[in-house]
């Protein structure tokens, strides 16, 4: 199947360090996109993947799972510390739990971590439930578009594939105990209104990982695609200095990198 307009992986080659940004479950890049464009401004080398079986339409997940949307994430790593000497990786939703299992079992290759709403648990009925339903019922009701703004489309699926929903369900166990072997510097955000993720993640995240550097931001006027909401360039300006500061000589400004 064709990749949605709008839904395409972006990459830009820029300086000595680099940016990993992973895309949330049934999402796409478009909800990372501005933030990467942002961050390519100022001379930073990006990457930006599409995850395997997104993208396109929701049925093209439904054979995908965790370790699909790990390797790309993780193939992607590689391909940036190849050319740069500091990767820095950001995570919006599932893509915050991709970003923090990167950090556990590639801790030397990871500078840092920004994390927008990250989940890293399955809350309510859906994880005893979906063991069985998965094999009842293809899809359920999808989750895109929590957004304050009018008008935005962050180009996710409306529907949920449950096989894929259940390996999500997976790999929040295993980043969930992982967290502890998380020590690098981090900055996360996260909205103080959020109709997919409860705040429970994000303390879970905070009180567990085991980063001497964090700081923690409360976006006031976003839900839960922040980057694509009121607070995006808050989220973006937050990240271009958290990255500034631990790799010196990184503009906070644009105008540097020459992309058109």
């Amino acid at each position: 199947m064709p990749v949605l307009p709008g839904a395409e992986p972006f990459r830009h080659a820029g300086g000595d360090v680099g940016v990993l940004l992973c895309h949330g479950f049934t999402g796409s890049p478009r909800s990372l996109r501005p933030w990467a464009e942002y961050l390519a401004d100022r001379g930073l080398a990006v990457s930006l993947p599409l995850l395997p079986g997104h993208g396109t339409r929701w049925q093209d997940m439904q054979p995908t799972g965790w370790r699909d949307w790990y390797a790309g994430v993780d193939r992607a790593l590689g391909e940036l510390r190849e050319e740069c000497g500091q990767v820095f990786v950001c995570g919006l939703s599932m893509g915050g739990a991709l970003a923090l299992r990167l950090a556990a079992k590639r801790a030397k290759d990871v500078s840092g971590l920004v994390l927008v709403n990250p989940a890293v648990r399955m809350h309510g009925l859906a994880p005893y439930a979906l063991p069985l339903l998965r094999h009842v019922l293809p899809s359920a009701r999808g989750l895109a578009n929590d957004i304050a703004r009018d008008g935005v489309d962050e180009i996710g699926y409306d529907r949920v594939p449950l096989r894929a929903a259940h390996s999500m369900r997976q790999l929040f166990a295993l980043v969930d105990g992982a967290l502890p072997q998380v020590t690098q510097p981090l900055l996360l955000l996260h909205s103080k209104q959020d109709h997919v993720v409860p705040p429970w993640d994000a303390e879970r995240v905070l009180s567990r990982v085991s980063s001497a550097d964090v700081r923690e931001v409360v976006l006031e006027q976003s839900y839960h695609v922040a980057t694509l909401d009121h607070d995006a360039e808050r989220i973006f300006e937050e990240s271009a200095a958290f990255v500034a500061r631990f790799a010196p000589g990184v503009a906070q400004e644009g105008g540097t990198s020459g992309r058109p």
